[in-house]
């Protein structure tokens, strides 16, 4: 299980008003909470990302209120795998739920731009900077966690053996 794209670079204690702003949560149709990921900060972020892309970010990513919809619009928008210093613990619970990747990596974190082609070896834990010819290491996933995003979240690898 691997990821490869480019990468959206987000500062520290980006939350989940400014990754889906509340205004639009009256809605559960995936693909329009995804046409409005991050526009608060990023307002062509929905015109420049192509599926595969990687997130990154850096410390507390996803702090703020326990919705789901944020890793929902992040995983819908094309984001292949978000990777941060450090992620909010509700937020890091409800991406591994509904299927989206997610690393913890201060070091990719820090060293990765905006731009940078990057992948992702899920097996390994290992994270290519093929931009700046750099590696960083984060920790693999568990065989539960690859399974439950590879069943594209939690509900999907109930049952599945």
């Amino acid at each position: 299980m691997n990821a490869k794209g480019y990468v959206h670079k987000y500062g520290d204690n980006v939350d989940t008003d400014v990754i889906i702003p509340a205004r639009y949560l009256n809605t559960a149709d995936h693909k329009e909470l995804a046409s409005h990921c991050m526009e608060d900060i990023d307002k062509d972020f929905t015109k420049k990302v192509k599926n595969g892309d990687i997130m990154v970010g850096g410390a507390n990513f996803g702090c703020g209120s326990s919705r789901e919809h944020a890793p929902i619009a992040i995983k819908n928008s094309g984001i292949s795998c978000v990777i941060a210093k450090t992620f909010a613990r509700i937020f890091f619970r409800n991406s591994i739920n509904i299927g989206l990747a997610i690393l913890e990596c201060p070091e990719a974190s820090e060293k990765i731009a905006n731009g940078d082609d990057v992948s992702v070896d899920f097996d390994t834990g290992i994270i290519t900077n093929h931009t700046k010819n750099e590696t960083y290491q984060a920790e693999p996933f568990p065989d539960f966690v690859k399974e439950i995003i590879k069943a594209d979240g939690l509900m999907n690898s109930i049952g599945k053996k």
